[in-house]
């Protein structure tokens, strides 16, 4: 019975990963956009009166160039019992993509793309369902491994020019 009971809460394990409120700091979060490579989008990212982190800004396709993205680096993580990441968050009705590293020293990145609806909602990630991608192109590498993780991130480059805003009031490991 306690073995039942023990794998049962091994494979229910969730954590609080970010949990974001007034008082957050973005320590260890940055944006990158296109302007590494000569482009003109532009991006932020900030706590709102509400509590949210907000990315937001405007991709450019001037100069060649056509994304933003927002980056978080941490220690590495053994992933264990985790198999997915669920996101709170209320976007804009655009599409995106959520990034994870196994290592920051990755060039590439694995990837998953998600559309937004407008209303805050749960965005549930299988993470062995990400697949590698580097600048914009599928790798032909295995999918996310799943063993430790070290970056997340989010980036949005539809290959047009538009505004862009995504809250984020939570993300957990589930």
């Amino acid at each position: 019975m306690m073995l039942l009971l023990l794998i049962g809460l091994v494979m229910n394990a969730e954590t609080v990963f970010v949990d974001f409120d007034r008082e957050s700091t973005l320590e260890n979060w940055f944006t990158v956009d296109d302007v590494v490579m000569g482009g003109r989008s532009n991006s932020s990212f900030e706590i709102n009166t509400r509590g949210h982190a907000v990315f937001s800004g405007t991709v450019s396709l001037e100069n060649n160039g056509g994304f933003a993205s927002l980056r978080h680096v941490f220690e590495k993580m053994e992933m264990g019992a985790y198999q997915t990441i669920a996101i709170r968050l209320k976007g804009d009705g655009l599409r995106y993509q959520f990034r994870v590293k196994s290592s920051r020293n990755e060039r590439h990145s694995y990837t998953y793309y998600f559309e937004t609806s407008g209303s805050w909602e749960w965005l549930e990630i299988p993470l062995s369902d990400m697949y590698p991608t580097w600048r914009g192109r599928k790798l032909n590498y295995p999918n996310y491994p799943v063993e430790t993780l070290e970056e997340i991130g989010i980036l949005i480059g539809n290959y047009k020019p538009e505004a862009f805003r995504l809250e984020i009031d939570k993300i957990h490991l589930r």
